[in-house]
């Protein structure tokens, strides 16, 4: 057993290696435009704040780290596709011959769709959100913002979206291998919003508005998956008696 497992590992470890040495390059890359990325990833927080509040700095180092983290997330987007790929490749061997060819289709759709979901995070949620959970309270209490907390938060709700946007292009590929049809995602469609909304309210603050901005997205997609899963490996219809 030892030894079948050998391979694999072999493989996984020169996969990852191959990911780690294409991010570590990018964030040498990104690093040198780390302040111009910081403007843009702050900007919806100014938006918010307006004159009711500012960024800070309270730790030693916050601003050395905080370059060095907006640096990795812009190297991470960057390095998306071999990412995917590099993940595709390691599943492949395992795959038939006609399933194969999905790769640079696989690597195009995944990658497209993370970005889509982090773009309608930036320009549709934080406006809402955050002016939301800044301004409250505003004639009580002035809002003093840790950039290092900010950024943890930017990023949990960035690739939260992301990843929620490639639902989809998952349930593409199972349906193509034959693991699921539109059946058995109309079957688990009530479960699926429970579990939708679990994930939002565990991604974005507690607040009802982000929440539904998150979920609601969600079900669509997952409305989605089900056309597209019944385009490609319809359920099959039991034959009459």
């Amino acid at each position: 057993m030892l030894e079948d497992i050998k391979p694999h590992l072999a493989e996984l470890r020169n996969r990852l290696i191959k990911i780690i040495i294409v991010l570590v390059a990018a964030f040498f890359v990104c690093f040198a435009f780390w302040s111009p990325i910081l403007s843009w990833v702050v900007k919806p927080l100014h938006a918010a704040l307006a004159e009711h509040g500012e960024i800070i700095a309270y730790k030693m180092g916050e601003q050395f780290f905080t370059a060095v983290f907006v640096s990795f997330f812009a190297a991470l987007l960057i390095s998306l596709p071999i990412i995917f790929y590099q993940v595709w490749a390691f599943v492949a061997p395992g795959l038939y011959a006609n399933e194969k060819r999905f790769v640079i289709p696989f690597v195009m759709a995944t990658t497209i769709m993370f970005i889509l979901g982090a773009v309608f995070a930036y320009y549709i949620v934080f406006p809402y959100g955050f002016s939301y959970l800044v301004n409250f309270g505003e004639t009580l209490v002035t809002s003093m913002i840790s950039i290092g907390e900010y950024l943890s938060f930017f990023l949990k709700l960035m690739f939260g979206f992301g990843v929620s946007f490639e639902l989809p292009v998952i349930c593409f590929f199972l349906a193509k291998i034959g693991l699921i049809d539109d059946q058995t995602l109309k079957d688990f469609f009530r479960y699926a919003i429970i579990l939708i909304f679990i994930f939002a309210a565990i991604i974005t603050p507690p607040d009802v508005l982000t929440q539904f901005l998150m979920a609601i997205p969600m079900i669509l997609l997952y409305a989605v998956s089900i056309l597209i899963v019944r385009a490609v490996n319809p359920a099959k219809k039991e034959a009459a008696d």
